[in-house]
């Protein structure tokens, strides 16, 4: 089907699926401004093209130039309590410059576009539980960003003929098993990497934000999904569109939740570390529970997951974490 277009390639989550897509006997070319990312993720010596899609002229070149069917695009701001306080940098970087790259697709005929969303267009949904026809009302501007960029996305390709599929992600976690790649930034916020950096000793402590949440154990649940399984779904979702599916929007999520005492009760087993932890009061606009009602993703692109044990995940995220650390060192 020709070369495919990867934006923000480069990153944690991209750079797993443009791995397996080079894997799969793919041309993947990635297009990514590096401000997250690193090229050394690209293991597989992928074409990379740094720029940034705030360009539009420089997008719409590369799509010329390359002649790219299909399009998958990752690059964004994903920080959910940034964006509170940088709200335009997220109506920036997620919005208009998605807005930029469907522009630069259909002026070159694109006909195949896969797009990173996120469960955050839910907000707080009722009961926990989040159906791709569950009422999307996003509480910040990360996830309202995401919402906006699926809303001109499915109206652009009413109007221009191309298709499309949206997953929304719950939470993303783990590395691939080998070790090769994983989550590289420093300061993530994502409690199984923060945890598995506190068995390390480069954090003092990991903080659990709620203990009285009307849980099992009084902490926040939410749907742990192994990047690898993650990143597959770009694949089956790709190989979908291919054969000629109908534009979509889909959960990518087990159905299954894992606690915030979960995680770091089966992070101090995997690592040997009985690390400080410290309780406090929740965050505003923390769900007690958010899990992806998860059948459409099995029942229209026919994805199984490998990797769906939360000991797994963590099991990969610290071997994973212990090869960044002492390279690091």
């Amino acid at each position: 089907m020709g070369a495919i277009l990867v934006t923000g390639g480069a990153g944690y989550i991209g750079s797993h699926v443009v791995r397996q897509l080079s894997e799969a006997g793919h041309e993947v070319i990635v297009f990514d401004n590096l401000s997250t990312g690193s090229a050394d993720a690209l293991i597989n010596g992928e074409r990379l093209i740094v720029g940034d899609l705030a360009d539009e002229k420089k997008i719409g070149e590369v799509l010329r130039e390359t002649g790219c069917k299909s399009v998958l695009h990752f690059a964004a701001a994903i920080v959910a309590p940034e964006s509170v306080l940088l709200p335009l940098k997220y109506y920036s970087n997620n919005t208009r410059n998605t807005l930029n790259l469907i522009k630069a697709c259909v002026d070159n005929q694109v006909e195949r576009f896969i797009f990173s969303s996120t469960a955050a267009v839910y907000g707080i949904p009722e009961g926990g539980h989040a159906a791709e026809d569950s009422p999307t009302v996003p509480i910040n501007p990360y996830g309202t960003s995401k919402l906006m960029s699926e809303w001109m996305l499915r109206d652009a390709a009413f109007a221009y003929g191309f298709s499309y599929v949206a997953l929304r992600y719950f939470n993303v976690a783990g590395a691939d098993p080998q070790a090769r790649m994983g989550q590289r930034t420093p300061d993530a916020t994502h409690l199984i990497k923060v945890a598995c950096q506190a068995a390390l000793g480069m954090r003092d402590s990991v903080s659990i934000f709620g203990t009285d949440y009307n849980t099992p154990d009084g902490t926040g649940i939410r749907d742990y999904i192994h990047i690898e399984d993650l990143a597959a779904a770009h694949l089956y979702a790709l190989k979908y569109l291919e054969q000629g599916g109908t534009s979509s929007t889909i959960n990518v999520g087990y159905g299954q939740g894992g606690s915030v005492r979960e995680v770091i009760k089966v992070v101090k087993e995997v690592s040997g570390v009985d690390f400080k932890v410290v309780e406090g009061p929740r965050r505003p606009g923390d769900p007690a529970d958010l899990v992806a009602v998860a059948d459409r993703i099995r029942s229209v692109l026919g994805w199984t997951p490998r990797y769906n044990s939360l000991r797994t995940i963590i099991e990969d995220a610290w071997r994973w974490e212990k090869k960044l650390f002492e390279k690091q060192k």
